[in-house]
Parts: C-alpha cells; structure tokens; sequence
C-alpha cells in the first residue's frame, strides 16, 4: 500500500526523531481541536445525536488536556535514563533511551470517534512515530471530519487517514505495521491480534468488559446512585468504562433502587436514548428478552428508531445474556449480594473488568477490593473518573485489554526502550580472554556475582 511506503520513507528520513517536530505536531493537534471544534461537535451530533456540551465534554475537553500534558512533559520523557553498570562491565556507561517505532497503525471506534483516534494519536507523536489512522465506519460523519483535519493541520508526509470499513482495516495490518493501536470490543480484538500476529505486529488492544459497581452496606447511597446513574447515562451508556451493573448490599438495596430510579429519570429528564444505529438497538432489545427480575424503569428499545429507554432490572436470572454479555446502552442490572465477600466472588467469576468502581466509607473494604480483584483500574466512590488522570495508566486486563496509555505510558507503549552500554577501550585486561587460567577464573568469578 503507497500510504505505508510513503510514511515509512518519512520515518527512515529521521525528521519525526526530534524533538522540535514532535512539539510541533503537538501543537498542531492543539490548534486543530481548538479550531475544528464546531466541525467536530457536528459530526458528532449527526453520529450520536450529541448537543455541543456534550461533545466538548466527552471527546473533545479530554483530548485538549492530553495533549497539553504532553507538551508539559515530553522532554522529560525523551531523556535517556541512566542505570547502574555492575562491577563486571566497568569501567562503562549503562543506560536506556526511548526511540520511536516507525510506523504505527491506529484504529479508532465509533463510540468516542475523536477522542479515541486523537489521544493513541498524541501518544505516537510523542514518541516519534508516523502513524497511519483508520477512523470507524460506523461514526462517518466523524471519520469525513477527521480525514480533512489532520492532513491540514498536521505533517503530510508523516500521518494519513484512511477511511473504509473491515477489508480496509484487514489490509492496512497486511502492511505489517510497527504497532497497532485498537479501541473496540473483544470480539474484533481478537481478530485484529490474530491478523497482527501473522507479522509479528505488536498491538495495544484498548477493548470493554463488564464494568462492576459494588455498593456497601457503608456507601453513601444517595452519592452512589447519582454517581453511576451519571456514568450509566454518558454517551446513552456506550461506553467501555461504563458501569455495566451494580452489586448492592442487600440492607441498602432498596434506598439505592429508589435513588437510582430517580438520579436516573432527572438526568434523562424522563426521555428515551439515542443509540449508534439500528443493529445496536436489536442486540440491546436482545438483551432485554428471558432477562427476568424485576423492571423498575424503562425497559423498551425501538431498534428501528435506534432509541433505548433508560432501564433499571433489579436481580435478572443469573444466567441471563443481561449479567453475561456487555451491555454497551442505557440498561443498568442490579444485583443484590449479602456481603462484600460475596461481590468479590461475583466479580472474580467472570472475565476480568476494564474498570471497578467501590463505593463504601470503610478503608478495609477498599483494601480489600484492591487486593483480590484484578482489574485495569479501580475508582473508589466514583465512576470512570481514572480516565481523566493523565499521568494513570489506562488500559484493560485479560479480555478487557493488553497495553497501556494516556501520559507516559502512552509515550512508552509506542516506544522501543532501547538499552546502551559504553565502554572505553581501555583498559583492556588480559584475563578477560581464554584460556583462563584458574587464577583469572577465580578473579572474573568475584567479578561476575
């Protein structure tokens, strides 16, 4: 592919290596998200039905602040870092130094079409990468909007988008790029893991996962509903870092429902949710049927119309598609548990979460949580409040994800950290070369321990 080969004669030309272009590409990043602003909150209100707040709020506020922090900090990145040599390889210099891939492959989704194509973007112009952009056909209003941005505002010869759908993507990773970048869901993951293998391409897969929220017996349970109820309801609910249900101590069970159910209501204002497009609507419609329980609120979706009402189902049957698939909408299961011990165990059943969120007033509990379930990020009284900290590293575990970014950890994610040892040429010691005598043996032994 001409994209690949044209960026990859960039790359070897050595100008995205410095640190000055970098700065300046981030920079031009800044400007665009500034002066595109109007262009993109249209896109994304024609692909999600998002108002302009909204769009400022979700997508666009939190990539202006990565950006800016990558701009505070990428000096301080680049530096090499140096190690301790061991008595063996002295007289010399150890230390590591972070160069740029080459060419980096990143495949955005269509819930958070800018944000999600942006930010894995800023992580490879910090580490001085080109990067070839494939933005997702299923938020194509954003995608047009992102294929005549970036070639105005950044370097042509080093960045390109290349719209289409999945041949399109299947055939950037036969390029064999350097990295590959995806945010989606596990399922399509595991396909792009599997066509990266093929080149040995390694990837940074950013996927979803069933998102628990667990409400002690402690917990301030007004603050707790509100706070999931806010979380639950951002984007209608898609996504990945969504509360996807909550366990709820059985003595605060019924406070929390009714505070729900009301957060809920007064944060929809009592109107249904736009969802992405029909086939999103069916699968959540899916959901809904043999789920059991009891609904007490919502509990309609017009796949046609791609809306959804924002539901509430106390206690589903434990085997329902509701407590075993991810929900990706504006449908909250709540389960009642008998004890924390006993949420743990729920959680620890099932595939490992992108994200925790605890709720309680006890600090034991919160070791505890921290301690027996492995996550990619846990939130204590909040939810999804850790992906507005650019200096945590984000990302899942197991199927919820592999790799990390946002920060630094993006800038290394993206980085060969590549190790250097100098030595001078002298002195240079007879004994380290054979035959070894015994007593040169028993001298480069003390040396080696």
């Amino acid at each position: 592919m001409e994209t690949f080969t044209r960026l990859r004669g960039t790359f070897d030309g050595g100008r995205t290596r410095d640190r000055g272009w970098r700065t300046g590409q981030l920079r031009a990043i800044e400007r665009m998200l500034v002066e595109c602003e109007d262009e993109f909150a249209a896109a994304l209100a024609e692909d999600l039905g998002r108002t302009p707040f909204e769009s400022v709020l979700l997508d666009l506020a939190p990539t202006k602040a990565e950006v800016r922090h990558a701009l505070r900090n990428l000096r301080g990145w680049m530096r090499p870092h140096r190690v301790r040599a061991p008595l063996g390889t002295r007289p010399g210099r150890a230390w590591y130094e972070h160069e740029p891939l080459g060419v980096v492959l990143i495949i955005g989704p269509w819930n958070y079409p800018v944000h999600l194509v942006v930010a894995p973007l800023i992580a490879a112009v910090s580490a001085g990468n080109c990067a070839v952009i494939k933005p997702s056909e299923f938020a194509p209003a954003s995608s047009a909007a992102l294929a005549k941005a970036i070639p105005g505002y950044l370097d042509p010869g080093a960045f390109a988008v290349v719209e289409g759908d999945a041949d399109v993507t299947r055939a950037l990773l036969d390029q064999a790029p350097d990295h590959c970048f995806f945010t989606g869901g596990p399922a399509v993951g595991k396909e792009i893991m599997a066509a990266a293998a093929r080149h040995l391409t390694p990837v940074t897969l950013e996927l979803g996962g069933k998102c628990p929220a667990i409400v002690t017996e402690s917990a301030r349970v007004g603050v707790a509903a509100r706070r999931i109820a806010f979380g639950k309801l951002l984007n209608s609910g898609q996504t990945c870092i969504s509360p996807d249900y909550v366990l709820v101590d059985r003595r605060v069970r019924d406070e929390f429902v009714e505070e729900l159910v009301a957060a809920v209501r007064t944060f929809s204002e009592g109107g249904d949710q736009r969802i992405v497009n029909p086939r999103h609507a069916a699968r959540l419609a899916g959901l809904l049927v043999d789920a059991g329980g009891r609904t007490v609120l919502g509990g309609t979706v017009d796949a046609e119309g791609a809306r959804a009402q924002p539901t509430v189902i106390v206690d589903p049957e434990p085997g329902a598609a509701l407590l075993r698939e991810e929900i990706f909408g504006p449908l909250l299961p709540v389960v009642t548990v008998g004890s924390l011990e006993e949420a743990v165990g729920h959680v620890r059943r099932g595939t490992r979460p992108l994200a925790t969120y605890l709720f309680t007033e006890k600090r034991d509990d919160e070791r505890r949580v921290l301690r027996e379930i492995v996550t990619g990020g846990t939130v204590v009284n909040h939810v999804m409040m850790h992906h507005a900290v650019s200096d945590l590293p984000f990302g899942g575990v197991g199927t919820s994800g592999t790799g990390r970014y946002h920060g630094r950890w993006g800038f290394e994610a993206l980085s060969n950290p590549k190790a250097v040892l100098r030595k001078p040429s002298r002195p240079d010691l007879s004994f380290m070369y054979p035959p070894y005598s015994p007593s040169a043996q028993r001298l480069m032994g003390r040396l080696l321990r």
